[in-house]
């Protein structure tokens, strides 16, 4: 039914392109190359599962259909009902429609996701010759009409692939799984060495690299929109996540997290239970301006709270500073720290060696890398 060939979009969190670029490279899909905020690669049906299953730092897995100018309603129209959406949609397929416009001439959002709708249901209703109930199984179409250029997607998996499955609720702003995988993999860890969190919080940073250190991937234990897809064959998905376990690692690791808040620190050990990584990592309460660690080298992965009103910014800098006198003790560890205030270094004490924008949802943050 569908394509041989399939093109994939996988939107990223801004910054995050490269990494996500390396990971599908590394899953063997071709003509992989990054845009603005998403990366492109070409592959089969098999790589449906293996992406959603495997990614770390994808938000989701979105078959591109097609792109093309759309200045006017008519174009847009006779543009997408000139796409095979039969070759992913059956008869009885809901197909809701979502999607955002940029810098267009075609402004509104509603309408053109009324005009999508139709063209749509007009190319499946001539197709299957018959009318569509959209009772059977979701296929979400998305667009994104930017500089009058419309692209056309379907989702195939569903709820964001930031959602591993493991991470309960009860702690103010936590770090997004894709984005904290995103800080481990650009600091090069993969297992090696001791590495710690001194602002925990739920303990997302720790338990993201614990899954790189035993290469285990992040989607295993969750379920994803396309597995109800009738034409996508369920052994698919079973030799996707039997490829997925054949390659992950058993060494001895050691990862540690510490906050100040008694109630973190338990939700981050729940957390790490829930994702079966809690036999290599632990977590304590600590205070960071505390923090210290008998070994002379190691690795500093963290996320600290930023202070977002004036007061808090103060507090923010204040704690910014013991921190930077703590680690100024262990001069020979590595430090990654992402921070949104832009004095962060002044605070610090130190001048990084390297920099990097990234994006904590809407906040525009840098990545902080201190190493001699």
């Amino acid at each position: 039914m569908h394509a041989e060939t399939i093109n994939f979009a996988v939107p990223t969190l801004f910054g995050l392109e490269s990494v996500a670029a390396t990971e599908l490279k590394r899953l063997g899909l071709a003509g992989v190359h990054a845009g603005n905020g998403r990366v492109y690669g070409s592959g089969g049906a098999a790589d449906i599962p293996r992406l959603n299953i495997n990614l770390r730092t994808g938000e989701r897995v979105l078959i591109l259909l097609g792109s093309f100018a759309a200045r006017s309603f008519d174009e847009l129209f006779e543009g997408v009902k000139a796409l095979p959406w039969e070759d992913y949609i059956p008869a009885d397929g809901s197909f809701p429609v979502k999607g955002h416009t940029l810098n267009s001439r075609l402004a509104s959002e509603p309408a053109c996701q009324a005009i999508i709708k139709k063209a749509v249901a007009d190319r499946l209703t001539a197709h299957y010759h018959s009318a569509l109930t959209e009772h059977g199984s979701l296929y979400q179409i998305q667009f994104s009409l930017i500089k009058d250029t419309v692209a056309l997607m379907i989702d195939s998996s569903g709820a964001g692939l930031h959602k591993r499955g493991y991470r309960g609720q009860g702690v103010l702003a936590p770090l997004r799984e894709t984005l904290a995988a995103g800080l481990v993999l650009l600091s090069h860890y993969h297992g090696d060495g001791l590495l710690c969190d001194p602002h925990c919080g739920s303990g997302t940073i720790v338990i993201e690299a614990a899954l790189i250190a035993k290469n285990r991937a992040p989607g295993l234990d969750r379920s994803f929109a396309c597995q109800r897809w009738g034409w996508l064959a369920g052994e698919l998905w079973t030799q996707a996540a039997e490829e997925a376990l054949d390659g992950e690692y058993d060494r001895e690791y050691a990862l540690w997290g510490g906050d100040i808040d008694p109630h973190a620190v338990h939700m981050a050990q729940r957390n790490a239970a829930a994702a079966e990584v809690d036999d290599i990592v632990s977590f304590n309460v600590l205070d960071s301006a505390r923090f210290h660690r008998a070994e002379q080298t190691g690795r500093v992965i963290t996320n600290p709270p930023y202070g977002e009103r004036l007061l808090e910014r103060e507090q923010a800098a204040r704690l910014y500073a013991a921190f930077g006198k703590a680690m100024a003790r262990m001069p020979d560890w590595r430090t990654h720290v992402l921070a949104a205030a832009p004095d962060f270094e002044h605070s610090f004490g130190r001048s990084a060696a390297k920099k990097r924008k990234l994006y904590n949802g809407p906040i525009q943050c840098c990545y902080y890398s201190f190493y001699k």
